[in-house]
């Protein structure tokens, strides 16, 4: 099993492909035993993709401790160097994207060009969804609340027109396979804790590397006004808006391309 030993801690990890190495940061709960995952898209197809389960979650070692926002930039920083990477460009999605602020402003040299997924900055340009308020939530309950914030155009009325499509959703919103491992609750739980202490929004101005904010239209969890602020607030940062949810990398198929391809924009000729 990969795994780098970085910050007192075991990360597992994945790497395939080929091209301009490509640090990929996943978002709340992301494991990569959950199919399919990034490594299923069309990103392997053009990167040296790595990916990792951070702290607290999936194969990763899950102490109970505090975890910061500090943290989860240092464990991806420190992987980076483990894999004997420089630098790096970097995607970041939900909560990954704001520990890719993080990275970035901590760790300036390492971030070459830079993908904002569906994330916020906290403080005054505003928090994503407040997950650790629902923490409570377990299974159907929590995929049926979800499910109209995900993508704001599947509310009651959509539910009762698409009832199959509905229930699809809640089967595949509940599923957690690996629930009941050791530490599995308490990492998840240490994640949300960091989560709610994001705040970048005071020093994004420092940000100088090439940044793309990328949205979906239909986003409850990280709404469009969210992203326009983010977008404003980093030097230079350009916006792309996709139609979907807060899963509009998989909803909108011109999405990763688009990534790609700004990702790419300085290894050309």
């Amino acid at each position: 099993m990969p795994v780098a030993q970085v910050n007192g801690i075991d990360l597992y990890f994945e790497r395939a492909g080929s091209g301009p190495p490509l640090l990929f940061i996943s978002g709340t709960g992301g494991d990569l035993r959950n199919k399919p995952n990034v490594f299923d898209g069309p990103l392997a197809r053009s990167f040296d993709l790595l990916a990792y389960d951070q702290r607290g979650l999936g194969q990763s070692d899950k102490p109970d401790v505090t975890y910061s926002m500090a943290d989860y930039a240092d464990d991806a920083a420190a992987l980076m160097a483990a894999q004997g990477w420089d630098e790096a460009l970097v995607i970041g999605v939900s909560f990954g994207g704001m520990v890719a602020q993080e990275l970035v402003l901590r760790h300036p040299q390492r971030v070459r060009r830079l993908v904002l997924a569906c994330t916020s900055p906290g403080g005054e340009g505003g928090a994503s969804f407040p997950f650790h308020e629902i923490e409570h939530l377990k299974g159907a309950a929590r995929a049926r609340y979800l499910i109209p914030i995900g993508d704001v155009r599947r509310d009651d009325a959509w539910a009762a027109d698409h009832p199959d499509q509905y229930e699809q959703l809640v089967a595949l919103g509940s599923a957690d396979p690996f629930a009941d491992e050791p530490g599995h609750a308490a990492g998840a739980h240490r994640q949300l804790e960091a989560r709610a202490a994001h705040d970048t929004w005071d020093r994004l101005p420092q940000v100088r590397c090439p940044v793309m904010i990328a949205a979906g239209r239909h986003d409850g969890i990280a709404p469009v006004a969210t992203q326009e602020k983010l977008a404003a607030r980093i030097p230079g940062a350009r916006l792309q808006i996709f139609e979907g949810g807060h899963l509009f990398m998989i909803q909108d198929r011109t999405a990763a391309p688009a990534m790609a391809a700004f990702l790419l924009e300085t290894n050309r000729g």
